[in-house]
C-alpha cells in the first residue's frame, strides 16, 4: 500500500470514525475517486475525495477533511477549493457533500460556502447520523446561483497536494 494513501486513511479515519477504512478500502476508493492529501510543509492537515460526476444532472461529491488541530485557519477552504476546482474539471454541474451529523466543524463550513441540507439518514447496520448536502446548480455560464450568499475567509499560507493516481 502507497504511505500517501495511509495518510489520506488516517485523517479519513481520524474525521469519520464510524466508517473507518481498512488499506483495502482505500485502494478501491483510489481507483474509482480523486483522493488527495494536504500539507502545510510537511504536515499532514486533511484529505479530500472528489467523487466524479453522474446521472444527467452531472452530480459530482466533494468531500474537504481538516484534522481538527489544524482548523479554523483556512486550510479547509483552500482543500475545497482545489477539489471543487477538480469537480468542476470533470463537468460538474451540481456539486454535494456529506457530513457526520455530529460534525458541527463541518456542517457549518458546508454552510458557509452555499450547501443545503438535502437529506438526514443513518446507514445501513450503523448509528451514526449523516448530513448530505447541495449546492445551488449551475447555470449556463458556469456560475452558481446566489453566489453573493457564499461566505469565503482570506486564506493565507500554502496547502500542497499530493494525488493519488485514481480518477
Amino acid at each position: 500500500m502507497r504511505p500517501r494513501w495511509n495518510r489520506w486513511r488516517h485523517v479519513h479515519n481520524t474525521i469519520v470514525p464510524p466508517v473507518a477504512m481498512s488499506l483495502d478500502e482505500v485502494r478501491e476508493r483510489a481507483g474509482r475517486y480523486r483522493l488527495e492529501n494536504a500539507y502545510v510543509g510537511d504536515v499532514l492537515v486533511g484529505c479530500s475525495t472528489v467523487r466524479p460526476p453522474e446521472g444527467g444532472q452531472a452530480v459530482a461529491t466533494v468531500i474537504a477533511r481538516v484534522l481538527p488541530a489544524y482548523r479554523g485557519r483556512g486550510h479547509g477552504a483552500a482543500l475545497y477549493d482545489h477539489a471543487l476546482a477538480h469537480a468542476r474539471v470533470l463537468g460538474a454541474r451540481v456539486v454535494e457533500t456529506c457530513v457526520l451529523a455530529v460534525n458541527e466543524d463541518g456542517l457549518r463550513f458546508a454552510r458557509a460556502r452555499g450547501f443545503v441540507e438535502v437529506e438526514r439518514y443513518v446507514l445501513d447496520g450503523g448509528t451514526a447520523e449523516w448530513v448530505d448536502l447541495r449546492l445551488l446548480p449551475r447555470d449556463d455560464q458556469g456560475a452558481e446561483h446566489d453566489s453573493s450568499a457564499i461566505l469565503r475567509e482570506p486564506y493565507v499560507g500554502c496547502v500542497t497536494f499530493e494525488l493519488n493516481e485514481g480518477k
